[in-house]
């Protein structure tokens, strides 16, 4: 008897993929699994990873390459790995593909690692594994292996290859082997944007910004396609030189290409409006990004800091946290900063607890702002506690900032204390000594200070000279104290005088305590008079429009008494002055700081 249609027992669904040949099953999955690692899908790669394994096609060379370039997509490199060691059959597209993986993904020493045993399988490397494994070596700085590599590379034939061969001058940049790079740079027959982006970033970070910029200009004469981390490390070296004027053009360039919308290009830009002084221009960059990475934020709250907007810095902190952005170990230290530099110091101690909450374990850096902080607040004892029970052995910059601490309220004792524990450490920077010359010097203990200075001309180290400068169109002007080598130096000189007048009427009194040698009264007058920044600011007074702020950059820290100087000199002239000291940014208008004199 036939049961009515609607009671007929349902047959199962049809699996379309079972219904199709094994080659367009195969070729469907690839090109599914191509489809999610574009759109970085992972529960969905995950379930077609399980339909693989059941249907058996795991062991297929080209299935296990796109499963660990899914899972390398996808931030999974662990998982990468696992395919790669279930593949029964390693193909040398397989290896380049963990290799690539782990590459991609912050863990080199894998990378090094598998190349290392691919190498002893006989597999023979190509120009895809070769990237991967000069890459890595670029991240850990070992430009010794990356050399062995290059051995390699030029006994397999592929030093004329382009992608092999710009790595390699990437690899030698980014470990700061300068000369190597250049070499192998101009015997390329053919360079990529990779080539040249990492010769222009490899002269950036060694402070070679004059060549790093020819070396642009250069690329962009041989209408190369530059790509987001050229502008970067372009925009990076303006910002760094304070190349304001330099630095707008470059992000009209970037406008126009639309590698303004770049994460990396933005975190730039921002730097670069922040160093010159143009905070504004740092927020209207933040606020037009579509997408903020984390390298936004943390160049967003260390722009803040140091122009002492600390609460400006507090609410981007909240924001990243109602996003669901993990802050990271820069965040705090972006933040750690803002509190020492306003005295802030239970706020300090509940962002220095919080790191704790975020799985994040304090280095040395953390514990050197932590120190700074109480240092700067006067807590000097406070601080040593600090560096006495520190899970880690105190570092230069722990003592470093434990010395100012010192330095700033006059106790030279602790000074001295600090001093031997820094000795002990070994070859350290000319700065601490400094410090404790300094130190020494403000307490009239000339002998001691002479001592401290000595020692830095038997180690060969000289003190760095204080300067200031100030942009005037496309030309930097530079002063050191009491220089009269500038074209207007008659004029700026005249100025001084005619304001010095005006500020005592002010009510202005020198103070020449900040004067660190032994000298008379008078002549430590007339030396605290023409420090480098007063020259800078006098030239900007007779150069620029009444109406443009005043830029002046320092390489040390403002003195106590220019501070106090520039202050009346805003106040005097009705100017607006930002002096950007060694550490941070001084807004002056109307006789007032944005440190609050606190600094």
């Amino acid at each position: 008897m036939l049961l009515p249609q609607s009671l007929e027992t349902p047959k199962p669904p049809l699996n379309p993929l079972n219904q199709l040949s094994f080659e367009q099953n195969y070729r469907n999955i690839c090109n599914l699994l191509h489809s999610l690692t574009h759109t970085r899908s992972l529960p969905k790669g995950l379930q077609l990873h399980a339909h693989i394994i059941k249907s058996g096609i795991q062991t297929i060379p080209l299935i296990s390459h796109h499963l660990i370039n899914f899972y390398s997509k996808t931030q999974l490199p662990l998982f990468s790995r696992q395919v790669f060691f279930e593949a029964p059959h390693k193909s040398p597209t397989t290896w380049s593909s963990v290799i690539s993986s782990f590459a991609q993904n912050e863990f080199p020493s894998l990378a090094i690692q598998f190349f290392r045993t691919m190498l002893v399988n006989n597999i023979r490397p190509d120009d895809h594994i070769y990237p991967s494994a000069t890459k890595s070596c670029a991240i850990l700085g070992r430009s010794d292996i990356g050399q062995s590599i290059h051995c390699l590379v030029l006994k397999t034939g592929y030093d004329r290859d382009v992608f092999v061969a710009s790595s390699l001058v990437d690899m030698y940049g980014k470990c700061g082997k300068i000369k190597d790079a250049r070499n192998l740079f101009d015997e390329m027959p053919q360079r990529n944007v990779v080539s040249w982006s990492g010769m222009i970033y490899g002269y950036a970070q060694l402070g070679e910004f004059e060549e790093a910029l020819t070396l642009f200009k250069q690329a962009l004469y041989e209408r190369l396609d530059v790509n987001d981390f050229t502008f970067s490390s372009v925009v990076q070296v303006c910002a760094n030189s304070t190349l304001l004027q330099l630095g707008k053009q470059i992000h009209g360039l970037c406008f126009k290409t639309n590698y303004d919308m770049s994460s990396f290009v933005g975190s730039s830009l921002i730097s670069l409006y922040s160093k010159c002084g143009v905070i504004g221009g740092s927020y209207r960059v933040f606020d037009e990004a579509c997408v903020k990475n984390l390298g936004m934020w943390n160049a967003m709250l260390i722009a803040c800091a140091q122009h002492s907007q600390t609460e400006k810095v507090f609410d981007l902190f909240k924001q990243m946290e109602g996003l669901g952005i993990k802050p990271n170990f820069i965040t705090f230290l972006c933040v750690l900063y803002a509190c020492s530099h306003a005295g802030l110091v239970e706020k300090g101690q509940h962002y220095f607890e919080l790191m704790k909450e975020y799985g994040i374990e304090p280095g040395d850096q953390h514990y050197a702002s932590l120190v700074d902080l109480f240092g700067r607040a006067g807590k000097l004892q406070e601080a040593l506690s600090i560096i006495r029970e520190m899970p880690i052995r105190p570092t230069e910059s722990v003592w470093g900032a434990f010395l100012t601490g010192c330095r700033l309220h006059g106790n030279t004792e602790l000074a001295a204390f600090a001093a031997d524990r820094i000795f002990e450490l070994g070859p350290v920077s000319s700065g601490l000594h400094v410090l404790l010359s300094n130190a020494y010097a403000a307490a009239g203990r000339y002998e001691d200070a002479a001592k401290a200075r000595k020692m830095l001309r038997d180690r060969g180290i000289k003190k760095e000279t204080g300067l200031s400068w100030v942009e005037e169109g496309n030309k930097v002007h530079t002063f050191a104290a009491g220089d009269r080598s500038n074209a207007k130096a008659k004029e700026i000189y005249r100025k001084l005088e005619e304001l010095g007048d005006e500020m005592e009427r002010a009510g202005y009194i020198a103070d020449t305590s900040f004067v660190l040698r032994e000298v008379n009264g008078e002549e430590k007058n007339q030396t605290i008079r023409y420090h480098s920044e007063r020259l800078a600011v006098a030239f900007g007074l007779i150069t620029f429009p009444s109406d443009r702020p005043i830029r002046v950059m320092k390489n040390l820290r403002i003195c106590g008494d220019c501070h106090t100087a520039i202050k009346f000199m805003s106040k005097c002239t009705g100017r607006v002055i930002i002096v950007r000291d060694n550490n941070r940014f001084h807004h002056f208008e109307d006789g007032k700081c944005s440190c609050g004199d606190y600094w």
